[in-house]
């Protein structure tokens, strides 16, 4: 993408289902857990530059000793400075304890049968170690302390914190992490009372029944009542003090959440390709959690997927499919490119089927898979081209004529050159926006000045500012008689509320464009028309509440919002025609057909929480407040 925006966090979960010593004996180190997680983790760091953290929780460990570690970092490299924290643990140790497990486990932190790690993106600013995952909330019974993380986002957090009000708290911050946190700990406190009051009146002690509750809590109770009002998109990963674990997934599936089980191990991520490395396991091993459901690993190692939350119709997330999530996952990648084929007759249209005279690129290094997808629907196109020339002409064609028609190919190139390590240090606004321009480089001497077209595929476009401050100056230098941006997601048009960093409405230019088109074309009515309607609906019940802004997009079809994009975007010194194309909803479901989440796209929020929020984001742009519509 040229413009980065802020991804969803990762999550990792293991729970060893031996015991130490039997992954010394099998694979020569006590510490498989910690290098599993560490791997995971490193594996998944394109979901979280902002800070990372892990716990961990030791089994059965006498009063008195510790048996829940944490440790969270902030920045890009916070996975190394965790693990490299973890591992000065060890490095004094003599080499015939450090094969001894049981003495690691007494002794040493970290040493745990269940971890868990969490990478983190913020967003809007909220970054300190105490923003960090995962969230600890402390008690003296083992079977109430609660560690947590997540890849989440909660829209209604004022309802949630009434209702923690409502059950007698105050939590210290207005935060959708405080909220998750404190109503799973309100009913796993509950639930440990019932449990107490259960079997203190059949005449158990205060320290049989500590050792009774672990065995007897009802996760799956504790998880149904803490979520029931919920709304939003979630993974959320939790460990009980005593071992029970634990991952959730939101009703309509709008997270990611990816699980491996097998006799020695139970693994959980955000992302299939983690698992799939770190383990050295088949695509087909790792499996999804459903939707609305809970995969819970009991203390005793049973293990089971329950039902915590009526599931929704599923909207999984599709920027996952298009951006965020590697491309290494095998059903990712043919979406891809996918993505690109389906593109295929917007472009031709666009340069008159005149592949001779026209080059083909990408822009670095997420839409590389999307581009190869473009370029075999150009093969298949020129196929398709020679067969019915070479079938269907009637003359003899000419040895000159055969010889350019079975050498027809597509002129691919390396066109631009992302310079990553390019800082804008310079404070002056003029000479920090000349810097910009240089973030990117060309390769020259590819173009034809004046009789090339220049087609070049990005995966998506959210705000167009480097393409107008950088990319579109740098292309022009090449001299292409016309410059097609080609974006493999739709045009991006509503705030995102389930955790990708995209809240405010004037950030996206599909969105000033239709203000533009409104306004040009003498409608400006209708934007005060929803402000009106957007100010009412804070009275109403959420579940009744529409998303008011689409009739924002509604005049105008989809070729007259790209056009007036392509006129925002284009720098006023520029040689070049220029012209953007967009995916089309319908082909983004075709390529990605188990993904339907489209709101930012189509504006279908799949919970009520994302029509509040989006009214919400409209009124703060027309009220002129430069804030996100949701805590």
């Amino acid at each position: 993408m040229s413009e980065s925006i802020k991804h969803e966090c990762g999550i990792a979960l293991i729970r060893l289902l031996k015991p130490l010593s039997y992954y010394q004996e099998k694979y020569g180190t006590s510490l498989y857990g910690l290098n599993k997680l560490y791997l995971l983790m490193e594996k998944q760091h394109n979901r979280g530059q902002d800070g990372a953290g892990i716990a961990t929780i030791k089994f059965d460990v006498n009063p008195g000793n510790r048996y829940i570690s944490r440790h969270r970092a902030m920045g890009s490299t916070a996975v190394s400075e965790i693990f490299e924290y973890v591992q000065k643990k060890f490095a004094d140790i003599p080499g015939d304890l450090l094969q001894d497990a049981e003495w690691l486990k007494e002794n040493i932190s970290f040493t745990g049968e269940v971890l868990m790690g969490h990478l983190r993106y913020g967003t809007h600013g909220k970054n300190s170690i105490e923003n960090c995952h995962p969230f600890l909330r402390q008690n003296n019974w083992m079977s109430r302390n609660l560690v947590i993380a997540g890849n989440f986002n909660m829209t209604n957090v004022d309802e949630l914190l009434e209702q923690l009000y409502e059950l007698g708290q105050h939590p210290k911050e207005k935060a959708d992490t405080v909220t998750v946190l404190e109503k799973i700990g309100h009913f796993l406190d509950d639930e440990n009372q019932r449990l107490f009051d259960e079997f203190k009146k059949q005449g158990f002690s205060n320290r049989e029944i500590s050792h009774l509750i672990a065995d007897n809590l009802d996760v799956a109770k504790i998880l149904r009542r803490s979520a029931k009002t919920w709304d939003g998109g979630y993974t959320i990963e939790g460990i009980f003090g005593h071992g029970d674990a634990f991952v959730m997934r939101d009703p309509a599936g709008i997270r990611p959440a990816y699980y491996y089980i097998d006799d020695e191990v139970v693994v959980v991520t955000s992302e299939r390709p983690a698992i799939q490395t770190a383990f050295n396991v088949p695509f087909d091993s790792v499996k999804e959690i459903k939707p609305g459901h809970a995969l819970i690993i009991k203390k005793n190692g049973v293990i089971t997927e329950e039902q915590f939350r009526e599931p929704l119709v599923q909207k999984s997330c599709s920027f996952e499919r298009i951006y965020f999530s590697r491309g290494s996952d095998a059903a990712i990648y043919n979406e891809r490119k996918q993505l690109g084929r389906l593109l295929c007759p917007q472009i031709l249209d666009s340069v008159n089927n005149d592949l001779k005279n026209t080059v083909f690129s990408f822009i670095p290094n997420t839409a590389e898979v999307a581009f190869y997808g473009m370029v075999d629907g150009l093969h298949k196109y020129i196929k398709r081209v020679q067969k019915d020339t070479l079938l269907k002409r009637a003359d003899k064609i000419s040895d000159e004529e055969l010889e350019e028609m079975l050498n027809m190919a597509p002129r691919v190139e390396k066109i631009a050159i992302k310079d990553a390590k390019l800082r804008t240090f310079i404070t002056q606004d003029a000479d920090r926006q000349d810097m910009v321009s240089h973030v990117y480089d060309t390769t020259y001497g590819l173009v034809k000045a004046g009789t090339d077209n220049l087609v070049v595929i990005d995966d998506s476009i959210v705000r167009g500012t480097t393409l107008k401050q950088s990319i579109l100056k740098i292309l022009d230098r090449l001299g292409p008689k016309k410059i097609i941006i080609v974006s493999s997601a739709p045009q991006i048009r509503y705030p995102d509320c389930y955790g990708i960093d995209m809240s405010r409405m004037g950030e996206f230019v599909a969105f000033e464009a239709a203000i533009k088109l409104l306004k040009e074309s003498g409608r400006e009515h209708i934007i005060w028309e929803t402000y009106e309607k957007c100010k009412a609906s804070l009275k109403m019940d959420r579940n009744d509440v529409e998303n008011y802004i689409k009739a924002i997009y509604a005049p105008f079809t989809d070729e007259e919002i790209s056009a007036k994009i392509t006129q925002i975007i284009s720098p006023k010194a520029i040689n070049a025609e220029v012209q953007v194309i967009y995916q089309t909803l319908d082909n983004l479901h075709a390529a990605c057909p188990s993904h339907l989440g489209d709101w930012y796209f189509s504006g279908d929020y799949p919970t009520p929480g994302g029509n509040r929020v989006v009214n919400r984001a409209f009124m703060n742009w027309v009220e002129g407040k430069n804030q996100r519509a949701y805590v």
